[in-house]
């Protein structure tokens, strides 16, 4: 076994949350569970037992749970959590109402504001009033075309009060790219933000917004907040008001709750989509509500006080995982903008001020840090940040170095990844064991994970699939307007029967933990032998030189050639002596296989709203065919980069 990086002391132990539930799970259920690993055997083997035991140890609010915990658990899809449950995600999520601080926000250095608890309720209270008055009932779709700021989590909140479904794009999203996710739900209410700051500079919001509604039938009102200006005009957008005086008419007072079943739709969440309209992936109430509760507290050791931050936009999922803290009694810490601006330390910056605990980043973000040669731990306290999460893409080796030798030595690393698909993680975080270098320490309390070959059979030290071999309570309810239900079949269970499998490409290790190697629709077959890009990231971003890279597999010669594109600092060339440099990094580390045919240097690299490089896309122009949905990119335009290159036409 390799090394640990970090161990957590038998005082650190003893006070996490993991361990109150260790030891409350071997009482409760007259049961030896010695250790992590005995504790997410149980989970899986005994599921009714173990969801159970997370909805009453986490404190879930609810009128009642019901008798029965699991129904036609041997099918997937098709098994059913808490059938006869009802509950609110918003109550759950406003159980406080003092006047502690339980809303921090940073719009980069331009706006910084709180509010307590109480200050936060008050506000769902009277935006709740103020969809009443709009005509939301349970069921109708909300649209949230929002900076990642506290009006947009009260405005989720308030509609998820009334049982009426919440989903949300960032405001640098194109018209397009807004119009291929809310036509499909058809909101009946748009929040919007006047505008919003992204490196240094503030960006209009209206003009888009006008756009967007002249398209969208379905919308009878918009709420519009104010962020980097006061009082705008809002000459030609229809039926709509700035939020202040929407709710100026009603007081704050005790919230009623539209308690609804477990299954009832909360967030409607969307694919990439850049091989077409992103799908309207579905979650529900309960089991959103209780996978965040069990990742929060168990696997990330959040409690009451603690300060919980993640650097995202709303068009992202960890947004939705963010907010969540607000259940276990944590308070958010909300960033808006670029990591960058007005300089490279900001983010440390607002840990310190605003006392982090859990500090959520990308890989990209740790490696873009990396590479910026800034070193935190000699410049900020980090004192208060008991845990690092990294995800959006696998967290390589290099990156764990990084963290413990130049932000934190004693901090627990949580390499975490999910997705979009689950609105949450597969594996992640274990506050009472060990973090190894690069590998993600544990699969996740109840979820049933495992590696497959082709073959369907479970290997270990092997690469293979990310399956999930039995249901948990976070599955999608469905995706929106797939009444058969064929789009979602087709999209998890059609490689093995009655398995979720992920689309994942990674491997379980000797010491029990995960390495994903990239997305498996995104592998390298060069001779039939399947390589994962990260495999080959992680090399040649180790050279100074390389700021990123992106690689695909180009079809050449009734086979498959491995070709690399590289962004290099700034006044570097790609010569023929770095060129030698990278494929011998590569050969040395990997295998002859991993190097590349071709290395061609680029200005740019496509990538989503959410910073994940788009091999598909890249992989489609290089073979001239279409990108169906570039509006789902930050920087489209990147793409013409990669257009009919000369030297990808010869051998």
């Amino acid at each position: 076994m390799t090394a640990p990086l970090w161990t957590p002391t038998p005082g650190r132990i003893a006070a996490t949350r993991i361990e109150a539930f260790r030891k409350a799970m071997e009482q409760r259920w007259a049961l030896s569970l010695p250790d992590f690993d005995a504790l997410w055997r149980w989970s899986v083997a005994a599921p009714e037992q173990f969801w159970t035991s997370v909805w009453d140890f986490c404190g879930v609010i609810a009128e009642t749970r019901g008798e029965r915990v699991l129904i036609d658990g041997d099918k997937l899809p098709g098994a059913k959590f808490f059938p006869d449950a009802k509950l609110s995600y918003a109550e759950n999520l406003l159980r406080r109402r003092d006047s502690e601080i339980g809303v921090i926000f940073w719009g980069e250095d331009k706006v910084k504001r709180q509010m307590t608890f109480g200050e936060l309720y008050d506000l769902v209270s009277r935006i709740r009033q103020a969809l009443v008055a709009a005509g939301v009932t349970a069921g109708d779709r909300v649209g949230g075309f929002v900076p990642n700021m506290p009006e947009t989590v009260a405005a989720m909140l308030a509609t998820s009060s009334l049982g009426a479904v919440w989903s949300s794009c960032s405001p640098d999203f194109g018209v397009q790219g807004v119009l291929d996710r809310f036509g499909q739900i058809e909101p009946k209410v748009v929040f919007a933000a006047e505008g919003y700051y992204y490196n240094g500079k503030a960006h209009d919001c209206l003009d888009r917004l006008k756009d967007i509604l002249k398209q969208l039938p379905s919308v009878k009102r918009t709420l519009v907040f104010a962020y980097t200006r006061e009082a705008p005009s809002l000459a030609g957008l229809p039926n709509a008001q700035m939020l202040a005086d929407a709710i100026a008419p009603f007081k704050a007072g005790p919230i009623t709750f539209e308690r609804t079943s477990f299954d009832h739709p909360l967030f409607i969440m969307y694919s990439s989509g850049t091989t077409g309209k992103p799908k309207c992936i579905v979650h529900g109430v309960g089991g959103t509500l209780l996978q965040h509760l069990k990742e929060h507290q168990l696997h990330s050791d959040v409690r009451r006080g603690d300060r919980v931050m993640y650097f995202t936009t709303c068009g992202w999922m960890m947004w939705n995982w963010l907010v969540s803290a607000l259940a276990s009694e944590a308070a958010l810490v909300l960033y808006d903008g670029s990591p960058f601006a007005p300089h490279n330390n900001i983010l440390f910056d607002y840990a310190d001020a605003a006392r982090v605990t859990l500090f959520g980043t990308s890989a990209k973000f740790i490696d873009a840090c990396n590479k910026a040669g800034m070193e935190p731990a000699r410049t900020h306290s980090l004192a208060t940040v008991r845990t690092i999460t990294s995800t959006g893409s696998p967290l390589v080796a290099e990156g764990f170095d990084y963290v413990y030798e130049k932000i934190k030595k004693d901090v627990q690393l949580s390499s975490i990844s999910g997705g979009t698909d689950i609105v949450s993680c597969f594996v992640l975080g274990n506050p009472i064991g060990p973090v190894r270098r690069g590998e993600i320490q544990v699969r996740g309390l109840g979820m049933a994970v495992d590696v497959f070959d082709d073959a369907a059979k479970p290997i270990r030290r092997e690469k293979g699939e990310l399956v999930c071999t039995k249901p948990f309570p976070c599955m999608p309810i469905g995706f929106w307007n797939d009444p058969d239900g064929a789009k979602y079949r087709a999209a998890y269970f059609e490689r093995f029967r009655g398995i979720w499998c992920h689309g994942d490409f990674c491997e379980i290790t000797a010491n029990g933990g995960l390495v994903i190697y990239g997305r498996s629709d995104a592998m390298l077959k060069p001779g039939g032998v399947r390589i994962g890009t990260a495999e080959i990231y992680r090399q040649v971003e180790q050279l100074n030189e390389v700021v990123e890279s992106i690689v695909i597999g180009q079809d050449w010669d009734n086979d498959v050639r491995v070709v690399l594109f590289v962004r290099l600092r700034e006044g570097i060339k790609l010569d023929a002596d770095l060129e030698k440099r990278i494929k011998a990094q590569i050969r040395n580390n990997c295998t002859p296989r991993h190097v590349p045919a071709k290395i061609l240097q680029v200005a740019d690299i496509p990538r989503t709203k959410s910073g994940k490089i788009v091999e598909l896309a890249v992989r489609d122009v290089v073979h001239g065919r279409a990108v169906k949905n570039k509006e789902a990119l930050a920087n489209p335009e990147a793409l013409d980069l990669y257009k009919d290159l000369p030297p990808l036409k010869t051998a």
